[in-house]
């Protein structure tokens, strides 16, 4: 089994463009961030390229990563998305390259998609591989052709009203790192009033509870922010411990509520 080290703390990028995401890179490698989550469909990979580029932390101290939209599944096609992202980040080599989302309807094989990844890795365009959006099934098979052996992640949507226990433990089981996109629920976790009450007891807000949540359950999170003093407080949350008690009372907001479930994802677990 392939294996890597996530940074647990990353700066996400969906739907950030232009001067804004801009300035939130440069804040954050300001306030010591060194891992940066980008992807081809999220059309800024020129702009984290520019950004990184611009700043003078050196380029081999930033985890990146990026993703393979499913319209570039078929095996040539894929590394050459993938060196076109390269090109557009200003690297010789992302340090991880995801399966955005596996392909609808199976229509590549998933042999040939998870092979081509690795063969991504073999010819230097990336220095790890992994999945994002896979169900437990989906990710035993990528797991089980050639090539899945490489594997080092499975990035999917987690947060207290989606914890996704069944995903987070089968990765978990099978050596891999969660990565948690989404982690604060698109702003939700702030209006949450057992979030708020934990909060209270460490001094923290209703987001830095859900975020050292995850960190306590061996997650890694990549929350966006353009504000400083969120990125900041995005930071500090991994210092805070919650006890067993609030752990699990975080765990019973669960509502099963997606965000992210466009109309080609996998049937879920």
């Amino acid at each position: 089994m392939a294996k890597a080290t996530l940074p647990a703390l990353g700066l996400g990028t969906f739907r950030l463009k232009g001067e804004p995401l801009m300035g939130s890179i440069h804040k954050a490698l300001d306030l010591g961030y060194r891992h940066i989550d980008t992807a081809q469909m999220y059309e800024n990979e020129e702009t984290v390229g520019a950004a990184l580029d611009a700043h003078d932390v050196p380029r081999d101290e930033v985890f990146l990563t990026t993703k393979i939209w499913h319209d570039r599944l078929q095996h040539d096609d894929l590394l050459q998305s993938l060196q076109e992202s390269v090109n557009r980040l200003r690297v010789d080599a992302v340090d991880l390259a995801l399966i955005h989302w596996p392909s609808p309807n199976d229509e590549v094989p998933m042999d040939e998609y998870i092979g081509a990844l690795a063969d991504a890795k073999k010819q230097g365009l990336a220095r790890n591989v992994g999945v994002s959006n896979f169900t437990v099934a989906q990710l035993e098979r990528a797991l089980s052709v050639p090539g899945g052996e490489e594997l080092v992640t499975n990035q999917v949507e987690v947060h207290p009203f989606l914890t996704n226990r069944k995903v987070v433990d089968a990765i978990q089981r099978a050596g891999l790192t969660v990565t948690a996109y989404m982690p604060l629920a698109v702003g939700k976790v702030l209006e949450d009033d057992t979030l708020k009450r934990i909060g209270e007891k460490y001094d923290a807000s209703a987001a830095q509870v859900a975020l050292a949540w995850l960190h306590q359950k061996d997650i890694v999170v990549i929350p966006s922010s353009t504000k400083e003093a969120h990125l900041k407080a995005n930071m500090a949350a991994l210092d805070i411990e919650l006890e067993q008690a609030d752990m699990d009372a975080i765990e019973a907001l669960n509502r099963n509520e997606r965000i992210a479930d466009p109309d080609f994802a996998p049937n879920w677990d």
